[in-house]
């Protein structure tokens, strides 16, 4: 930790009144070693982890921490306050302030270096030595380890210490435990026998949304009370260094489990069908003995979650939304997700089919949609035989649309029990042209459906049959009555009133909606808006013969997304002073993926400067999406960039609408960064004329496939 803390990073009488000023008075000593390189930036990543959770623990400690592109190495600033900051701890203010600066792509052995610092924090001879530092360099040197922490002695008693790094402890605790458990209870359930030799076992996961300090310091909390109480609790901790899995010989023997995150614990479904505990993760923190004595008392009462078999719907399982979500969700929140989860299983049937019928069209031209089966006429020979081929996979492979859809909306809410009434219900959507809308509603309606069946108690006895014969018995003829008898008549006349209106649409009201179109793409570049609008355009040309209208829509939502990477990847050209060193580099890959329609190769611009390069990207696929509906450009392919121009109507205005919009984002981006202070430690060099030495590893975030 030599090279994280110097006494220039310490502050022994600071004199700030709010955590804001705190985090800024300890973040300019960063900036002026060169660590950070944007103050504003960095403090608004700060700002941003403060706001979803506070980070004051009792005794006294706030640990302000963040991981940002603003940070050019890991760094620790501490600062000691004699009045005291508000950091949000139920105790009162905080005279220990530590502001822990980490790159967005920093490697395990840092983090893993600052989750010691986190679990030094909860030795109270540490602290306290820290509180009567007399000089900036002694304190700096404390926090190195360079001087033997008070609690040495007492943790070498325990066979524990405080400098290992998180994984690793939790591995090699996990070792411990599993000999003890093969050695005093072979084939153990997990049920305490009470015998003497024989301690109550606890198993935990802590998880906090960086993975840098919550986690690393709750999970050395359990552990002390742990251990002041006679308890064995192991802990695996998943942090920001990735975690190492708890051996399931320990958790089998393992007689309760505490789950202490405020983000969802990764394969939860290991702890099912025990005692449990689901707090949030400062719980363990501040009250972890109450913990240890809760879940004991659950295990007293025979209380325990739902086996693994059961399903995810019971309180031990996660569905996949769970599993990926965060702790306390809104059910708006989850709702999306929901919905995004069968986008995302549905695009590549998208984009594969979209692109096999549009290679159909290239090749054998508009009226192969009326040639005759390749399965009755085939010759190898003939291009329009090949192009018939391509359609009709293609025609297949987008008949799959909405049963994915639906199938995987159901998926995500219950987890597998869910896909056969949503693929049912999507199919029966495909049926009564209840089209996309239908598949929507059938997904919703099969993972509720499950969850509701999956709340009834059950004998154990019918428990094995439930996934594989009553649940999808049950939920496949629920769904299909409502669908066929309920809800499929009125949903499929309001399928039918939407074609019809996007057919009619013409002149202003079309410029509007590609400017609209254009505005959501670019707003979260490949997130749940941009989503949205994709959705709404390769709705219209999943069929066979898509309108007019449809392929309009089509071909401004994929212009307007192809704006913001190629928009940065020219600005980072023309003014490359403006960028630093990562940026630049992330540049040249930008050109690549927005050529190929990747929205997300602008996500690392706009996750380092949202505010100005997001509202640009906007107006730039406004006036992209507006120019391509008012060219009248048309395309039958959902996916493939400038590699599909040939397939395009109008391509010649179709690519002039792009270059305008690329010049409106280019050059707004180009005046709001000139308008700001310049970046300090950035080369004012062009691209490809020296290095910035302060900039992240280029590349720190990789584009996602759109």
């Amino acid at each position: 930790m030599s090279d994280m803390i110097t006494a220039d990073l310490v502050d022994l009488d600071l004199s700030a009144d709010t955590k804001e000023a705190a985090a800024r008075a300890l973040a300019e000593r960063m900036v002026a070693l060169g660590r950070v390189t944007d103050l504003e930036g960095f403090l608004a990543d700060v700002a941003a982890r403060e706001a979803q959770m506070p980070t004051g623990l009792d005794g006294g400690i706030g640990i302000p921490h963040c991981r940002s592109e603003h940070v050019t190495e890991p760094t620790l600033a501490f600062g000691r306050s004699a009045a005291g900051v508000d950091f949000g701890a139920a105790d009162g203010p905080a005279d220990l302030i530590f502001l822990i600066a980490a790159p967005a792509g920093a490697d395990d052995a840092h983090l893993t270096i600052l989750s010691s610092l986190a679990r030094q924090l909860m030795n109270a001879e540490f602290t306290a030595a820290l509180r009567s530092a007399g000089d900036a360099a002694a304190a700096a040197a404390l926090i190195r380890g360079e001087e033997p922490a008070p609690a040495e002695d007492a943790a070498e008693e325990t066979g524990s210490t405080a400098d290992t790094g998180g994984t690793a402890d939790t591995a090699d605790t996990g070792a411990v435990s599993a000999a003890a458990s093969a050695e005093t209870a072979p084939g153990s359930t997990g049920q305490d026998s009470g015998g003497p030799a024989r301690p109550f076992r606890i198993v935990a996961v802590t998880s906090c949304p960086t993975g840098i300090a919550h986690t690393y310091m709750a999970a050395e909390s359990l552990e002390n009370a742990g251990r002041e109480e006679g308890v064995e609790v192991v802990v695996e901790t998943q942090g920001s260094a990735g975690f190492t899995r708890l051996d399931p010989a320990v958790i089998a023997a393992a007689d309760g489990v505490i789950l202490a995150h405020d983000v969802a614990v990764r394969e939860k479904d290991r702890f099912a069908g025990k005692p449990t505990v689901d707090t949030g993760v400062k719980a363990a923190i501040n009250r972890p003995g109450e913990l240890i004595g809760e879940v004991r008392d659950k295990a007293a009462r025979g209380e325990v979650t739902a086996a693994a078999a059961d399903g995810p719907a019971g309180s031990g399982g996660a569905t996949p939304v769970e599993r990926g979500g965060e702790f306390g969700e809104g059910y708006g929140t989850k709702l999306r997700k929901w919905l995004m989860s069968g986008v995302s299983y549905m695009v590549p049937f998208v984009a594969a089919g979209g692109l096999l019928i549009a290679l159909g069209f290239a090749i054998g031209g508009y009226e192969i949609n009326k040639a005759p089966s390749v399965m009755d006429h085939f010759v190898w020979t003939q291009a329009d035989s090949w192009a018939a081929l391509l359609f009709q996979i293609g025609g297949v492979a987008f008949a799959f649309l909405v049963p994915v859809l639906a199938g995987y909306i159901a998926y995500g809410m219950a987890d597998r029990p869910g896909l056969v009434p949503g693929f049912v219900g999507g199919s029966i959507a495909l049926t009564i042209n209840a089209g996309f809308l239908g598949g929507l509603a059938a997904g919703l309606i099969s993972g509720a459906v499950v969850l509701a069946i999956q709340r009834v108690p059950i004998p154990k006895a019918l428990r094995g049959i439930m996934p594989v014969v009553v649940i999808p018995l049950v939920s496949a003829a629920v769904v299909g009555f409502l669908m066929f008898v309920v809800i499929g008549k009125p949903i499929a006349s309001a399928q039918e009133g939407m074609t019809d209106w996007l057919n009619g649409l013409s002149g202003a009201n079309a410029v509007l909606l590609g400017a609209l179109l254009g505005l959501m793409m670019c707003f979260d570049l490949g997130g749940p808006v941009n989503k949205v609008a994709y959705t709404f355009a390769t709705a219209g040309i999943a069929v066979a013969s898509p309108s007019d209208s449809a392929m309009k829509i089509m071909a401004a939502v994929m212009a307007a997304g192809m704006v913001p990477p190629l928009a940065m990847a020219l600005a980072t050209t023309v003014r490359g002073r403006l960028f630093n060193a990562a940026e630049r580099e992330n540049g040249k890959a930008a050109w690549v993926l927005g050529a190929s329609f990747i929205s997300e190769g602008a996500i690392p611009f706009a996750a380092a400067d949202p505010l100005r390069v997001i509202p640009s990207s906007m107006v730039g696929g406004a006036v992209t999406g507006a120019l391509s509906m008012a060219f009248g450009a048309t395309l039958r392919a959902p996916h493939g960039g400038i590699f599909v121009v040939p397939l395009i109507g109008n391509p010649l205005l179709y690519l002039v609408a792009i270059a305008a919009g690329v010049c409106v984002t280019t050059a707004l981006v180009i005046v709001l960064k000139g308008l700001r202070k310049p970046v300090t430690g950035t080369s004012a060099q062009g691209p490809g004329t020296g290095t910035d030495p302060s900039a992240p590893t280029p590349g720190a975030k990789q584009p996602v496939a759109a």
